[in-house]
């Protein structure tokens, strides 16, 4: 699945990042219900804030493929949140950009791809 190979570049990408201390998969991964026309549900770990600047996300989210497009979820209720769009393969994907602390707060539990500390991400 396109959705698997975007993820595991992505992983690749991020994993010499020394402000990421994780990557993890959301949505419909979780629950194998991923298909051709679902969007990938990415969660970003950092050290440093990211979500705050607009700019430092949209950095991020440029490194990952050939991006086309993105804007924040303000219209959502999830400002963290950058809704992107890329090409070759066309692809939806959404990153959440968290801290350590905000990780610790969440509505599901999800599959790590990246992890630097995994006992504090997990906990």
């Amino acid at each position: 699945m396109i959705q698997r190979e975007f993820a595991d570049k992505a992983k690749e990408i991020l994993e010499p990042d020394d402000n990421v201390i994780g990557l993890a998969v959301a949505g419909s991964w979780l629950t194998n219900e991923i298909d051709e026309f679902s969007d990938l549900d990415l969660i970003l770990v950092t050290k440093q804030k990211i979500s705050n600047d607009r700019n430092r996300m949209l950095d991020y989210a440029k490194r990952l493929g050939d991006f086309l497009s993105g804007f924040t979820g303000e219209h959502v209720g999830e400002p963290r949140l950058l809704i992107c769009l890329y090409d070759n393969p066309l692809l939806h994907v959404d990153i959440k950009f968290l801290t350590l602390d905000e990780f610790q707060v969440r509505i599901e539990t999800p599959t790590l791809l990246i992890v630097e500390i995994s006992v504090i991400l997990t906990t």
